[in-house]
């Protein structure tokens, strides 16, 4: 792992919270975008050298729909960039962490992604990502 990507934070309403973090940050998100397959919409801030990731139910199955109802909004997960996301996932499948997907899946911000079981992971979700091209 290289760093830490981002921090996903889940949100009832994309709208207010990007108005809510831009006054935070002092700076407005710089990209919103929807990601289908996960029922998500998602916007981006840069915060310094960071990211952070609001993300908001498209849809009430989705998994954000799920842990908003289970826990309410605020950290969600802990995205970590890599370099070969194929080599990681095997590696850490070899450690004993149980991984989410099997297959990397297309995500936000042009990235490829795949997740940890919280179960695995003292209770935080892991999220492993590839840059696209």
């Amino acid at each position: 792992m290289k760093k830490i990507e981002h921090i996903g934070i889940a949100v009832k309403d994309l709208e207010i919270s990007n108005d809510l973090f831009a006054k935070l940050f002092g700076e407005p998100h710089y990209k919103v975008e929807s990601v289908e397959s996960e029922g998500v919409n998602t916007s981006f801030f840069q915060v310094g050298p960071n990211k952070i990731e609001l993300l908001e139910a498209s849809n009430p199955d989705s998994p954000i729909a799920k842990f908003l109802e289970k826990r309410g909004e605020g950290i969600h997960h802990i995205a970590y960039d890599v370099a070969d996301i194929h080599a990681e996932m095997k590696r850490l499948e070899a450690e004993g962490f149980t991984l989410l997907n099997t297959e990397p899946k297309k995500g936000a911000d042009n990235k490829l992604v795949c997740f940890l079981h919280p179960k695995t992971t003292n209770g935080v979700l892991i999220e492993l990502c590839q840059e696209i091209g």
